[in-house]
């Protein structure tokens, strides 16, 4: 069976290193990059099954790297900043980061955090792919996963694909904050709501006429986010 592939990036050595040991002690198979230019090139060329990505590196900061690795490469991407702040946790996760670990990190935690990543890449074989959901101005194919809005074809990450799916299952019912981080990104995230709003944010961007006005994920004030059922819009198949 072929191990999950990492590909470490810090351009401090004795972080990859260590970082390094740990994970192929976790069972990983594990490469390693120092710096934006030579990730890309490790990308490209054995692509890996996801990726730990420092922030602070010279010439190619992790943002901008982050930016190309995304124009190929599908591979869930974890952040990692000395720095910690909000605004860099934000613009990672705007980016199409899947994860943010500020440092320093227990790497316990790292390893957590990827294996909930792995757990997520896996086929839920009791999940029924839902039928196609039609609303006004958007069409989803789960089956071919295939979103039409407004007449065109809108690209999805991986992590909008399943906050929209998870949605979409439970059409007509609202769903919490923490039932929706638990199912996307696992137990370990149900109270990070930022992280559940920025994507939310980022796939109303592309499925909604008005954005700041959305019509098909609505907000439930302090509770969490509901897409209408078929039913209660026009008739169409239910999921």
């Amino acid at each position: 069976m072929k191990q999950f592939r990492v590909l470490l990036v810090d351009d401090e050595v004795h972080i990859l290193n260590f970082l390094q040991a740990k994970l192929k002690a976790s069972g990983y198979d594990v490469l390693t990059a120092r710096s934006g230019n030579e990730a890309i090139e490790q990308a490209q060329g054995q692509e890996p099954d996801l990726i730990v990505l420092d922030v602070v590196m010279p010439k190619m900061d992790g943002f901008e790297t982050l930016k190309q690795l995304h124009t190929f490469s599908s591979a869930p991407v974890i952040i990692l900043s000395a720095r910690g702040t909000d605004a860099d946790k934000i613009k990672g996760l705007s980016l199409g980061a899947d994860d943010y670990l500020p440092k320093p990190f227990n790497p316990d935690e790292l390893v957590a955090r990827i294996e909930a990543l792995k757990r997520r890449l896996g086929p839920n074989e009791n999940r029924k792919t839902p039928e196609p959901l039609v609303l006004p101005g958007l069409t989803i194919d789960f089956s071919k996963r295939i979103v039409i809005a407004r007449g065109e074809h809108v690209p999805l990450a991986r992590i909008e694909w399943l906050l929209l799916s998870e949605l979409c299952h439970n059409a007509g019912r609202f769903m919490e904050y923490g039932d929706i981080l638990t199912r996307v990104w696992g137990p370990e995230y149900r109270s990070d709501i930022q992280i559940l709003r920025t994507w939310i944010s980022r796939l109303r961007n592309k499925i909604e006429e008005d954005p700041g006005n959305p019509k098909i994920i609505r907000t439930i004030p302090k509770i969490g986010y509901i897409i209408d059922s078929p039913s209660s819009v026009d008739s169409c198949p239910s999921i």
